[in-house]
């Protein structure tokens, strides 16, 4: 193993140790002070929950990358310190991921408008814009790989915020956002390391560590959910990471990469809002048209609705990570059979 992977092992389990160790003190803060989430019309959960998870991810996550950091454990892909460039990019996902974590934080707090927290994200997303994080390329058909120029900064904030309220969107199951974010993570990871990008990896295995740290307490039957705060900070840093470990490079098949990897919250975010906007609905006001709602309406329980997304995942990152790896494709065999035998199972609970 090269002894600059030894970094991300280092930042994935600082991270989980700090959010198994800090959860229980944040769920016992916030039900002294009543920071609860209260069953409801749309709620799946049956008594009050703290909704402040997200605190332990974001100190979890935001701690393992500065210890690594005063490690010494910025390098690139030949051993050496980080030059200027690569590093502003880091620090700038992790401002932006602060910045995301504080609104959904005051949103857990103080319940801001929709047009508030849309308007807040487009500023941080502007200013991490500014720092380096930006989308340069897309493919267009017929045309291949194309420069954006000026559509960068529309293109590059539609991603980010988007993302932070697609991660965010699909929370509603225990141990939904956490594991879809986990598992999307660690694939970030692999896929950013075999593309010479170590740095942006290191922000994947910080968060992958985090969230899966989480699952320990969110998963159901849960004990606390990680709120608007965790869901907005998650959300973000993948959409960060995809920017600069993944878009960085000018080959087709990078550009796409993190499209596919989030391809799962991306393709629920899109379906809903197109379902609500035929049926003459705002594509902002909640309901139950999200996968895991349709699943738990076949009549799958809630375990199983959640592991058979978490299936899909698999899937999808199994099919970057072909993309990606020489021996990617046993991946995608593999991913590609659990969810055959997942959609088996869903088919037979639907009859």
């Amino acid at each position: 193993m090269p002894h600059q992977y030894l970094y991300h092992i280092l930042a994935f389990l600082v991270s989980a140790i700090i959010v198994l160790w800090s959860t229980p003190i944040v769920k016992k803060i916030g039900l002294k002070s009543g920071r609860v989430d209260r069953p409801g019309e749309r709620k799946v959960h049956q008594r009050p929950m703290v909704r402040l998870g997200g605190v332990s991810i974001f100190l979890g996550t935001l701690s393992a990358l500065l210890f690594v950091w005063l490690s010494g454990g910025f390098i690139d892909a030949n051993g050496q310190v980080l030059n200027p460039k690569d590093e502003y990019e880091i620090w700038g996902v992790t401002l932006g991921g602060i910045g995301f974590f504080l609104i959904g934080l005051a949103d857990d707090l103080f319940s801001l408008s929709a047009l508030k927290r849309l308007l807040m994200q487009i500023g941080v997303s502007s200013i991490v814009w500014m720092a380096g994080v930006q989308i340069e390329f897309l493919t267009v058909p017929s045309l291949g790989l194309t420069n954006i120029g000026w559509l960068s900064l529309p293109i590059t904030v539609i991603w980010l915020v988007g993302m932070a309220n697609a991660i965010n969107w699909i929370d509603g199951l225990d141990g939904l956002a956490a594991g879809v974010s986990g598992i999307a993570a660690v694939v970030m990871l692999i896929v950013s390391l075999s593309m010479h990008q170590p740095a942006a990896a290191l922000i994947a295995a910080a968060l992958a560590g985090g969230a899966l740290g989480f699952l320990r307490y969110n998963f159901n039957p849960a004990q606390i959910f990680m709120g608007d705060g965790g869901a907005y900070f998650i959300g973000f840093t993948l959409a960060g990471v995809g920017v600069i470990g993944l878009v960085k490079t000018t080959a087709v098949t990078s550009v796409l990469l993190p499209y596919l990897i989030l391809a799962v919250p991306i393709l629920d975010m899109s379906a809903v809002i197109l379902d609500r906007l035929r049926n003459g609905k705002s594509p902002f006001i909640a309901d139950k048209r999200h996968l895991h709602h349709r699943l738990l309406q076949a009549g799958l329980s809630h375990r199983f609705a959640v592991l058979f997304i978490y299936s899909l995942t698999l899937w999808v990152g199994s099919l970057a990570l072909a993309f990606s790896l020489p021996s990617g494709v046993i991946y995608a065999m593999g991913a590609t059979s659990l969810l055959g035998y997942a959609s088996w199972k869903v088919w037979r609970h639907a009859r």
